[in-house]
């Protein structure tokens, strides 16, 4: 599927008479990849690999100090005219053969040229750290030396055995975890509280460490050298990092994959022992530590080191099992030919790819990495300014100039002076600015619909809450759930043996005070009005036991369906004063009450709401027209229904301190919405849902920017 380049070049005449040679140094080892031959330059005082066709290897290794590029080239062609590269390609290659320092040239000046190579590629190093400053390295030491002395034992780590204590170990651990699951997400919760951060940040470099000495020992394991040891910067968090490129030399791709592999497998087998502690110690500094190990190699596992998406250990796993090297590389050189080759009809753009599979690989690769990396930078960005806001902002800025304002000057400079665009440049220019215009005319011109959602529940217009107003055992169920009830009918019978004895103890109380008053009435007129008193606050204390007595009788206050399903669950129970025993619901009429969160509360005042519809859970298709909607003029904090909090399977944020579920964590506006009636749609006093309201249309643009202005608000005050 590749497109090979011209046979002949308008500037081959800048390279014909140069006499140049591979360095001694370069070694040339024979790979295949995707079942097709290559030759792989290495470069071991770089640490460097450079991949060419046999073609073009038969070229670069005919090349001697005592023959020029265009006899070397002439030779080439007269043996072999389907396989020698084109004078294009010969000059791209010896540009970047170049640029890596593989070339010699006949020229006194060449050890100074090697040496200005040098410099810029340190400089091109340097500028590549300041731009991804969320992830600089360091290099402290080589541990090759190390490495070799240890392999006697590393040996024994490596085999079918050691695999099998692997599986045995982190089945074992998945099945604790399984166990006491909600054990693990309760302290999960508490990661990142602040008396935590220290053991957080010592399992996070305890288990990096042992992550990259995985890798060091399965690359040496088979025969490659690891050189480089250090500490990357990761979000300005130092932790350990090694180089094992060498592993790119290895024949065997499936040892090259499980170079990359090794560092998770020794993680995931460090966080099954450190389960182990977890699970059979009790609160404290080894408990609270081998936990955070726990957490820190299944997060970091997943988010960066099993993705393919950012260039971590699961990019390189890819790579090799795919036999693709330079996987994001030649994915953005794919992509760059098909807009050169099919939107600018640069006729003589070169294809990077083999087959139409790779092309797909490549084409999906170079999208979903793009938009995958901006996801979890900015989530990285939004997490790093919740704790410190400058920091934040200074990363922001930087990703911004290092993905958008570089970006755009390169690519004015490539309209402006490619040499590519040579004979396109007119047509290269006026896409490029009618796509601009386009895109400009799309998110900042045309409208589109406008809308927000808010969760809420379906409630009944007259319902109330039937509790008891007096504490007691449930002796009886005397209306079962879902039955029709009238005023003053009878749901629930209480007993209290206790108010018993004491509405005994007062009426007995009464009776001797009534003695003392007929007493006092024949023997002293002085002791009359103490009496009085006495019996009145008796007869008072005895209305209220009374009172309590009758209301252990459970009545409905309106008529209505008796909506309590775990009455019967009740009963023998003890049942404290002012409990939630159920509903009496008419079902006559429906509203939905909603929760507006506080980002989308500006469009509730501001009169842009046009429509609004209701969707039930469950009732997939089907909407409920509202006929009219009440805002009510002020913040609440309560929840309509445990069931739109988090507690109850919602998606509004409840405060940690409540128990009920109710509290939100934040305030919110609650809105009333008459529904009307539809016979398709069950309506059902506690149904869940979500209400949609449509605004004016707005261009997209103005839409996300007001979104990010509400959550540089609502997130950091500004």
């Amino acid at each position: 599927m590749a497109r090979r380049s011209s046979t002949f070049s308008e500037s081959w005449h800048r390279v014909v008479d140069q006499k140049i040679a591979l360095r001694a140094n370069v070694k040339a080892r024979k790979r295949y990849f995707r079942g097709e031959l290559w030759y792989v330059l290495e470069d071991p005082f770089n640490n460097q690999f450079f991949r060419l066709r046999p073609g073009a290897y038969d070229f670069i290794q005919r090349l001697r100090r005592d023959r020029t590029v265009g006899e070397v080239w002439e030779e080439c062609l007269n043996r072999d005219p389907d396989g020698v590269p084109g004078q294009e390609e010969v000059i791209q290659l010896l540009s970047q053969l170049h640029f890596a320092s593989l070339l010699y040239y006949e020229q006194p000046s060449d050890s100074a040229n090697l040496f200005d190579r040098y410099k810029r590629r340190k400089q091109r190093e340097l500028k590549s750290k300041l731009l991804s400053i969320m992830f600089f390295r360091l290099p402290l030491f080589d541990p090759d030396r190390l490495l070799k002395r240890c392999m006697p034992v590393t040996r024994l780590l490596v085999n079918r055995w050691a695999a099998l204590l692997w599986m045995g170990v982190v089945g074992l651990a998945l099945k604790l975890v399984i166990d006491r699951f909600d054990a693990v997400t309760s302290q999960a919760q508490g990661v990142l509280a602040p008396d935590n951060l220290f053991f957080l940040y010592l399992g996070l470099v305890l288990v990096k460490t042992l992550h990259e000495f995985g890798h060091a020992v399965v690359c040496r394991h088979y025969g490659g050298e690891v050189h480089t040891m250090g500490i990357m910067f990761l979000i300005f968090t130092p932790i350990p990092y090694m180089d094992a490129t060498s592993s790119w030399s290895f024949r065997n791709r499936w040892h090259r994959a499980l170079v990359g592999a090794a560092g998770m497998i020794v993680e995931v087998f460090a966080a099954g022992l450190a389960t182990f502690v977890w699970a059979y110690t009790g609160p404290g500094v080894i408990h609270s530590l081998a936990y955070n190990m726990m957490f820190i190699a299944s997060v970091s596992t997943v988010l960066f080191n099993a993705n393919p998406l950012l260039r971590f250990d699961g990019y390189y796993i890819l790579s090799d099992l795919l036999d693709i090297p330079n996987l994001h590389t030649r994915s953005q050189q794919y992509l760059r030919h098909l807009v050169e080759h099919y939107v600018f009809a640069y006729q003589d753009s070169t294809s990077p790819v083999e087959t139409r599979r790779e092309a797909g690989w490549l084409a999906v690769f170079g999208i979903l990495s793009g938009i995958y990396r901006v996801v979890v930078f900015a989530g990285i960005i939004l997490f790093i300014a919740d704790q410190f806001l400058l920091a934040g902002l200074v990363m922001a800025v930087v990703c911004i100039i290092s993905w958008g304002v570089v970006p755009l000057v390169k690519f004015i400079q490539y309209l402006a002076t490619s040499p590519r665009l040579a004979r396109t440049r007119l047509r290269a220019t006026a896409i490029s600015v009618g796509t601009l215009t386009g895109v400009i005319l799309f998110l900042a011109v045309i409208p589109f619909p406008s809308r927000f959602r808010a969760p809420g529940v379906v409630e009944a217009v007259e319902h109330i809450q039937v509790v008891n107003y007096t504490a007691g055992y449930v002796d009886a169920v005397l209306t079962p759930s879902g039955t029709v009830v009238e005023p003053d009918s009878q749901l629930l019978r209480m007993r209290d043996q206790e108010l018993d004895l004491e509405i005994r103890a007062a009426e007995a109380q009464k009776a001797e005070t009534r003695a003392l008053e007929i007493l006092a009435m024949h023997r002293s007129q002085a002791d009359l009005e103490p009496v009085r008193k006495r019996m009145a606050a008796i007869e008072d204390k005895l209305t209220n036991l009374r009172h309590h007595q009758q209301a252990l009788m459970v009545r409905s206050s309106q008529r209505g369906t008796w909506v309590s399903p775990h009455c019967n669950e009740m009963v023998g129970t003890w049942i404290p004063r002012g409990t939630k025993l159920g509903e009496v619901v008419c079902p006559e009429q429906f509203r939905f009450s909603a929760v507006v969160s506080q980002d989308d509360a500006s469009s509730l005042f501001d009169g842009q709401l046009q429509r609004a519809e209701v969707r039930l859970y469950g009732q997939g298709g089907q909407d409920l027209q509202v006929e009219s909607y009440k805002i009510i003029p002020f913040q609440h904090d309560r929840l309509p229904s445990a069931a739109l909090g988090w507690k109850g399977g919602g998606e509004v944020p409840i405060s940690a301190a409540d128990q009920t579920g109710l509290a939100a964590a934040e305030p919110f506006f609650l809105i009333y919405a008459e529904l009307t009636s539809d016979p398709e749609v069950t309506l059902l006093h506690g149904r869940s849902g979500k209400i949609r309201f449509s605004m004016e249309p707005e261009p997209l643009l103005s839409q996300w920017t007001r979104s990010l202005r509400q959550l540089l608000q609502k997130r950091y005050q500004i």
